[in-house]
C-alpha cells in the first residue's frame, strides 16, 4: 500500500509527464491564438452556461479521476471559459496578458518563492524592486521612492490608506488603535474598494466623505476646502483625499494637479487609485491624463488591466519608500532578526501580505524583451480604438455619448428618433446589450448613469480592429431596430 501510494507521488513529479503534457498545452494555446488571429467564427467570446448547469457538469468530471488527459481538461477550461484574447471582448477591465507574460506566471506557479523573507525570493524580491524603480521613474517620484507588488488593487489602496494613517495621524493608531474620529475625501464616482477600506479600518459611515462631480463625472476639487473645514467642524480628522485616475464607469480623470496641491497646503496624504488609468504615464501621447500624479504621496495601479500581465498584479508606489515601515510593526523573530531597521529585501515588514508568489515575473518578463515600449505602443493603440468609435458613434444622431472618452473607456446608448420615444430606453439599451452577448462575436457590458443605462465599452485588446468596432455599432443597431419594430 505505501508503494503504490508513493507511486502517485512518483507520477506527480515525473519529468518526462510534465514535458508531454506542458508542450501540448503552449501547443493547445498557439493554436487557439492562431484561431482568433483568423476571426474563426466558431469561437464565442462568451460561452453561455448556467451556473447550475456549469455547476453539475465541472463536479462530473471529477469521477474517475486519471481516465482522461491534462490536455482534456485544459481544453475544456478553454473552451467554456471567457475569451479575452478575442479581439470582440471589450467588457470589464482586465487586458488578454501578453503569451510570454502568461510563461513568466507558469514558471511562478511551478517554483513556489514565498517571499515573505528575502532568503525565500531572492529573484523575486529583487526582480520587484527593479519593476518598482520603472513604475517610480515613470511617474517622476522622488529619489527616496519605493513600494511593493501586490494581489490586486483593492489590497494596495488598503495598504496605502494604512500608511497614510500611520503617517498622518496624530495618534499612534497601530499600538492604540482608533482613538479619534477619522476619514479619507474622495469623489462619489470612485471606485467601491476605497470605501471598502475605510470601512475595514473602522471609520465607519462618516469615514468616507464624498465630494460631487461635475458633468464630466470627475471630482469638483473646488468643493475640497468646504469639506474639509466641515469635517473639522464635527471633530473628524481627515487623513487622506484618494484621486482617482480613473473612475471605473466612465473612465473619467480627476484633476490630480488641483488634489496634490490641497493635500499639500493641509498636511493631508494624497493617494491616487489609478489602477487602470495610471498606466497612461507610460505613453508619451496620453502621460497628459496623469499629469500632476508625480504629487501624491501614493498610488496603485494594476498592471493587469492596461499592461498586459496575467492578474492579479498590483503596484503600491510611495513618493518617499521609507514610510511604507511605519505600516506594519510587528514582532517576528522567526523572519527577521530586527524589527526596527529599513529591511526593503524583507518584504512582510511593509507588506499585508506574508506569504506572496513572484507577482514581479510576468512584468519583469515583459520589461526584459521590450523595456516600456510594449507598454506605451500597446496604450496608444487602445485608447486609440476608442477614440475611433467615439467618432462613429457622433456621426450618428441615434447614438448618445454623456462623456467624450479619456481613454480606453466609453459609454453611450442608442437613442431612438422622436416619433418613437415612448420606448422605454433603459429596456432597449439591455436589450442591445444581451442579444449582442448572445450573438456570440462580442462581450459588452452596461453602466448606469443618472439613472439611465448606458452601453459601456472597455477596449482592451489590442489586436481589436477598427473593421471589429463597426461590426459592433452595426450589430447594436440592428438589435435596436429590431426591438423597435417588435
Amino acid at each position: 500500500m505505501i508503494e503504490k501510494e508513493f507511486n502517485y507521488i512518483l507520477d506527480a513529479y515525473h519529468p518526462e509527464n510534465f514535458r508531454k503534457e506542458g508542450h501540448a498545452l503552449v501547443d493547445l494555446l498557439a493554436d487557439y491564438l492562431k484561431n482568433l488571429e483568423k476571426r474563426q467564427e466558431d469561437i464565442k467570446v462568451l460561452p453561455h452556461f448556467a451556473p447550475d448547469e456549469a455547476f453539475s457538469q465541472w463536479e462530473s468530471e471529477l469521477e474517475n479521476p486519471g481516465t482522461k488527459s491534462l490536455t482534456d481538461l485544459f481544453s475544456k477550461v478553454l473552451n467554456e471559459g471567457i475569451h479575452l484574447h478575442h479581439p470582440g471582448y471589450m467588457g470589464h477591465q482586465i487586458n488578454p496578458p501578453a503569451p510570454s507574460a502568461a510563461l513568466g506566471g507558469l514558471l511562478n506557479a511551478f517554483m513556489n518563492n514565498g517571499m515573505a523573507v528575502f532568503e525565500m525570493g531572492v529573484p523575486g524580491t529583487s526582480m520587484e524592486r527593479a519593476v518598482i524603480n520603472v513604475v517610480a521613474r515613470t511617474f517622476g517620484f522622488s529619489d527616496h521612492a519605493n513600494g511593493l507588488l501586490c494581489n490586486g488593487g483593492t489590497l494596495a489602496n488598503l495598504t496605502a490608506l494604512l500608511t497614510a494613517r500611520a503617517c498622518i495621524s496624530a495618534f499612534p493608531v497601530w499600538n492604540s488603535g482608533n482613538m479619534s474620529k477619522m476619514a479619507l475625501m474622495v469623489s462619489e464616482e470612485a471606485h467601491y474598494c476605497v470605501e471598502r477600506a475605510a470601512r475595514i479600518m473602522g471609520w465607519g459611515s462618516e469615514g468616507i466623505i464624498k465630494i460631487p462631480v461635475d458633468d464630466q463625472y470627475k471630482m469638483k476639487t473646488n468643493l475640497l476646502p468646504q469639506y474639509l473645514e466641515d469635517a473639522k467642524s464635527k471633530g473628524i480628522e481627515v487623513i487622506a483625499v484618494v484621486g482617482s485616475a480613473c473612475s471605473t464607469a466612465t473612465g473619467s480623470f480627476d484633476n490630480l494637479t488641483e488634489i496634490g496641491a490641497f493635500c499639500k497646503a493641509n498636511n493631508i496624504w494624497f493617494h491616487v487609485d489609478g489602477a487602470h488609468g495610471a498606466a497612461n504615464a507610460f505613453s508619451e501621447d496620453w502621460k497628459f491624463l496623469v499629469e500632476g500624479i508625480e504629487t501624491a504621496d501614493s498610488v496603485a495601479m494594476d498592471f493587469h488591466k492596461m499592461l498586459l500581465a496575467p492578474s492579479l498584479v498590483t503596484a503600491l508606489v510611495l513618493n518617499d519608500g521609507r514610510n511604507q515601515f511605519k505600516t506594519f510593526a510587528q514582532h517576528a523573530h522567526y523572519l527577521w532578526e530586527n524589527d526596527a531597521s529599513f529591511e526593503w529585501h524583507n518584504v512582510a515588514k511593509r507588506s499585508f501580505e506574508c506569504t506572496k508568489s513572484m507577482l514581479s515575473l510576468p512584468v519583469y518578463t515583459l520589461l526584459y524583451q521590450y523595456g516600456t515600449s510594449l507598454f506605451s505602443a500597446y496604450i496608444n493603440r487602445v485608447n486609440n480604438l476608442c477614440q475611433y468609435i467615439f467618432g462613429q458613434l457622433k456621426a450618428n444622431n441615434n447614438w448618445e455619448v454623456p462623456v467624450p472618452p479619456s481613454c480606453n473607456i466609453i459609454c453611450f446608448r442608442f437613442l431612438p428618433s422622436k416619433s418613437t420615444r415612448l420606448i422605454d430606453i433603459n429596456h432597449l439599451n439591455k436589450y442591445i446589450r444581451e442579444q449582442i452577448i448572445l450573438g456570440g462575436n462580442f462581450y459588452i457590458v452596461q453602466t448606469v448613469l443618472s439613472e439611465n443605462v448606458f452601453l459601456r465599452l472597455s477596449i482592451t485588446n489590442a489586436l481589436t480592429t477598427e473593421a471589429d468596432l463597426d461590426a459592433l455599432l452595426d450589430a447594436a443597431m440592428g438589435y435596436a431596430n429590431k426591438y423597435i419594430a417588435i
